[in-house]
């Protein structure tokens, strides 16, 4: 939904994908950030934002919308996630 928004709306020429597992909570954050017109202040949020935050809250965890660090639109999901046991990673390979 993030990426759509860059696309459909957001005017911009960059898009960045960032993501990081912290081990020691453990969970994922993934963040998008683009360098477009951003999201006025006073506007209320869509279906689309609406519903990011809703599925993060249904998997435990948070959805954060707002400024990019240098303009644009950051959107920042912070989601719960459980070890792998060794023995699933073992049937992988």
């Amino acid at each position: 939904e993030a990426l759509t928004n860059v696309v459909r709306h957001a005017g911009a020429r960059d898009c960045v994908i960032r993501l990081a597992l912290d081990a020691a909570l453990p969970a994922l954050t993934i963040e998008i950030e683009d360098d477009g017109r951003g999201i006025a202040p006073d506007r209320t949020a869509g279906v689309g934002l609406t519903s990011l935050r809703e599925r993060a809250a249904e998997l435990g965890g948070a959805c954060d919308i707002g400024a990019g660090r240098a303009g644009g639109t950051l959107v920042r999901a912070t989601l719960p996630c459980h070890p792998v046991p060794d023995s699933a990673v073992e049937a992988l390979a």
